[in-house]
């Protein structure tokens, strides 16, 4: 038994007040009928009163009254666990995507629902619901969503059994999948499908070149990849950009495709090349970095400085070719590209990407990004924030980078900022059905019983109880006044 309101509970303390009452109860004296009472002696008056329960069963009626009360007050209920019927297995599909995903497996998933299998979402919780009328409602729409499955996979397996057979439909595509693959105790039949719009265009950015004209870099995305390609726009643009201005301000838009249109910088690369002692390297990086700018066709200013004080602050990027700290107006610019200083050891390695052979390097930091490595799997280049840390020197007794071909090509990669991330709406590709499944692995798992609670409400009893205690106490109170009074 359990009650809905135990704050009633504090009502008992009224059980104090039929037994104080019974405490000070006083009967009256009796009075004694005498001829004369002048041979009494007159004696001191004294009065005696004492504390001793009279009419038991009285009190325990009235106290039981008090108590009914409280309990009632307190709704009173009893609750039984009763187990559920054990269903045949599990039907899940996302609830975003439940339209496409019911078309593309309509044949398996009927059987399966038909055979006896539950339906769930395959959300956060995993609601069980009826497939039927959820497939009924003709506003059913499907919505995007950002549901890791990987994630789901591994809530899943915490709450059903091994032996139950788990069938999931799900789309493949690979903004639902982060992290490692789980590993997990699963009955799982999973199977995915790739949408229909499996192929999508944006613009990932735009710039205007020293011509005057614009480059509009264009992403692609299908089920293989992600590319990019450089479009040169001329006058109003092309067959698919548009070019819009105002304000004085350009921007450019995909024709039709009701995308944001992307606003194109105007302004210059500024780049800054500061160097020491190292005048060598500095003439072997302003080539290359002439020759990255004329491919690319950017808006570019590239100059070189002997003295920090005169690079102006708010450089795009800035080349220290110098041991020293980066010092005066640089420290402003939003890409450092510095020399590391340190102990120079010899090695017998290679620069990736190119496999360009190195004879010196310089030992690294720890714990950076790697953008260039050596054979060996330590970095070149190291990344921390917005400074590259470069462990080796533009010179070619350090390694033959200066004179390799793809020099430039591996500068004009780092200062395009080609865009890396995709946007999560355009990004189209897929993991294969081998790529996407669980590792399966044998673990004890314990697994609690589902059990469904039946309350059946105990307050008519309680009432009935509390109608014949009142009574019994009356009739009992009625009795004892009678006899006194008698």
């Amino acid at each position: 038994m359990q009650f809905l309101n135990p704050i009633w509970f504090f009502a008992l303390a009224a059980l104090s007040i039929p037994v104080i009452i019974h405490l000070w109860n006083v009967r009256p004296g009796k009075t004694l009928k005498v001829g004369s009472i002048s041979l009494i002696t007159e004696a001191s008056k004294s009065t005696r009163r004492s504390f001793k329960l009279l009419d038991i069963l009285l009190l325990i009626l009235r106290c039981l009254l008090m108590a009914l009360l409280a309990l009632l007050l307190a709704s009173p209920v009893w609750q039984k666990a009763v187990p559920l019927q054990k269903a045949k297995g599990w039907l899940l599909i996302p609830k975003e995507k439940l339209k496409k995903t019911y078309t593309k497996f309509k044949l398996q998933i009927d059987s399966l629902n038909k055979a006896g299998y539950e339906f769930h979402y395959f959300n956060s919780g995993f609601a069980k619901n009826n497939l039927q009328k959820i497939l009924a409602d003709s506003s059913l729409k499907d919505t995007t969503d950002k549901v890791n499955y990987w994630t789901l996979i591994k809530a899943l397996d915490r709450q059903t059994a091994a032996a139950t057979p788990i069938y999931v439909f799900t789309p493949n595509n690979i903004n639902h999948f982060k992290g490692s693959k789980p590993a997990v105790d699963l009955n799982l039949h999973w199977q995915t499908y790739t949408a229909a719009d499996s192929v999508s265009k944006w613009i990932a950015s735009a710039s205007l070149t020293n011509s005057g004209t614009i480059k509009a870099t264009l992403g692609n995305s299908s089920p293989a990849g992600v590319y990019y390609t450089d479009q040169i726009l001329q006058g109003g643009g092309s067959n698919d950009i548009t070019v819009n201005v105002q304000n004085g301000l350009p921007s450019v838009s995909l024709k039709g495709a009701g995308q944001t249109a992307v606003p194109v910088d105007t302004s210059a690369m500024r780049i800054a090349i500061y160097t020491d002692k190292h005048a060598v390297d500095a003439g072997y990086l302003k080539a290359a970095l002439s020759a990255a700018v004329n491919f690319s066709g950017r808006k570019a200013v590239i100059k070189q400085y002997n003295n920090p004080a005169q690079i102006p602050g708010g450089q795009t990027w800035l080349f220290w070719l110098s041991e020293q700290a980066v010092g005066g107006g640089a420290k402003s610019s939003k890409n450092v590209f510095k020399y590391e200083a340190g102990k120079v050891i010899d090695v017998n390695t290679w620069i990736e990407p190119g496999h360009i052979a190195q004879a010196k390097l310089i030992n690294p930091k720890i714990g950076e990004e790697v953008i260039w490595k050596d054979g060996f799997g330590k970095p070149v280049l190291g990344l921390d924030g917005n400074t590259y840390h470069f462990y080796s020197r533009f010179n070619p007794l350090w390694s033959d980078l200066v004179w390799n071909d793809d020099f430039p090509k591996l500068i004009l990669k780092l200062i395009n900022n080609q865009p890396v991330s995709v946007p999560q709406q355009y990004d189209k590709r897929v993991l294969s059905n081998a790529q996407i499944q669980p590792e399966l692995v044998k673990e004890n798992k314990t697994i609690a019983s589902v059990k469904a609670a039946v309350q059946t409400d105990l307050s008519r009893y309680f009432w009935l109880l509390l109608v014949v205690a009142f009574i019994a106490e009356r009739i009992l109170s009625h009795k004892t006044k009678t006899v006194s009074n008698g």
